[in-house]
């Protein structure tokens, strides 16, 4: 098993390799803003856009290797990922008492993401249409800001370990239009509370944010379900590892799906059970239209 693993491993690493990794910029408000990507084949067109958002402090490069296997299947899905840096390595989100300089100066996100998405319209014929947004931590919090102010634009997102800011803590303007959502949090998450409450980073806070359940009912409700999630305990196959996940689903006809992986035993991590990557696109596949 460890051994297929590693072959399959070093396959994605010399696929990876053989393609051309483009660092690209646009300027916005006075800044050049900086992403990645890997060039897709001349021929396609109408890739479906999803921008991988790194953590606090983290940097677009650095979410390669997680993402491998969902970039290895790229072309094959007709997929663009775009691996966004953020502003001096952080994300001007929705948590009011974050401290970075990207919250402190304002930075205009919304316009750096959309930016993004023309440039790489206008450049490989990618879907312009809207995109899709995987986030981890700090990512993950980007991924709902941009679910929150950007529904005309934003076709889903996956927050992973994160959950949403509490009123006191919010600091953006709500549009209160739904999108498909899926939420990958771990109950022994040391850093994103899984039961809500104040988020402490190196001895800095990030104010307070709802309970995951909590997280997930706020897009619920935007949604309008009235009605409780169904429960569906995954088959844990890898029960050595010590985690299981459970997933709470809200689906009804003309509404969004929304999905939280309650990863039992999970820390401030991606879980060990599954790629959070390939979920992710197996999540947003249920609602993609190809354009």
């Amino acid at each position: 098993m460890k051994k297929a693993l590693l072959v399959a491993c070093l396959i994605v690493a010399i696929n990876l390799v053989n393609a051309q990794l483009v660092s690209d910029s646009i300027y916005v408000d006075g800044n050049y803003r900086t992403f990645h990507y890997y060039r897709p084949d001349p021929q396609a067109r109408g890739q479906a856009v999803i921008f991988i958002l790194h953590g606090s402090g983290g940097n677009g490069r650095q979410m390669i290797g997680p993402a491998g296997r969902l970039q290895q299947q790229a072309s094959a899905e007709n997929l663009l990922l775009i691996y966004a840096d953020g502003y001096k390595n952080f994300w001007n989100e929705c948590r009011k008492m974050a401290n970075s300089d990207a919250n402190l100066e304002d930075i205009n996100e919304q316009a750096f993401f959309q930016g993004m998405l023309a440039q790489v319209g206008k450049k490989y014929g990618a879907d312009t249409s809207g995109f899709y947004a995987i986030g981890m931590s700090g990512g993950g919090h980007m991924a709902y800001k941009l679910a929150i102010t950007l529904p005309q634009k934003c076709k889903g997102i996956c927050a992973i370990v994160a959950n949403v800011p509490e009123p006191s803590n919010m600091d953006c303007v709500e549009s209160n239009i739904a999108v498909p959502v899926m939420i990958i949090n771990g109950t022994k998450d040391n850093v994103n509370p899984y039961n809500g409450g104040e988020m402490r980073v190196n001895g800095s806070s990030f104010g307070r944010v709802r309970s995951t359940e909590n997280s997930l009912s706020y897009w619920a409700k935007m949604a309008r379900y009235n009605t409780n999630p169904r429960i569906k305990p995954d088959l844990d196959t890898l029960p050595a590892n010590g985690q299981s996940i459970t997933r709470h689903i809200y689906e009804a006809k003309g509404k969004p799906r929304l999905e939280l992986l309650e990863v039992i035993g999970g820390t401030h991590d991606f879980p060990k059970d599954l790629d959070a990557f390939i979920e992710s696109w197996t999540f947003f596949k249920s609602h993609h239209k190809p354009n």
